[in-house]
């Protein structure tokens, strides 16, 4: 819905502010699930390790926020550059966990 809404708006503040919003939910919930499995696995456990501090996931979520500030502040393409960035950054695979495992 909000993709279409800011399409049809042609990338307006608010519209692209609040497509920010869902891209931030959705990076919560990353760091939401991964916390659950790291808590269900065991601090100790290979996947804690591989996980670490998840630079990427919470430099995502900062870069998030950032861009929806952003988005009233400055202007919303420089919103749009930084959620076009995020999503090249998760295109480039996250070889954390096959380094740990066990060969």
């Amino acid at each position: 819905f909000v993709t279409g809404w800011m399409g049809e708006n042609h990338f307006a503040r608010l519209p692209t502010a609040l497509y920010g919003g869902v891209l931030l939910m959705a990076a919560i919930a990353y760091q939401i699930l991964v916390i659950v499995i790291v808590r269900e696995e065991g601090p100790g456990s290979l996947l804690a390790k591989a996980v670490g501090k998840d630079i990427k996931g919470n430099l995502s979520t900062a870069a998030y926020v950032v861009a929806i500030v952003l988005c009233f502040f400055v202007a919303q393409g420089a919103a749009q550059a930084i959620y076009a960035l995020v999503a090249l950054v998760w295109l480039v695979p996250d070889r954390r966990i096959e380094k740990t495992l066990p060969r």
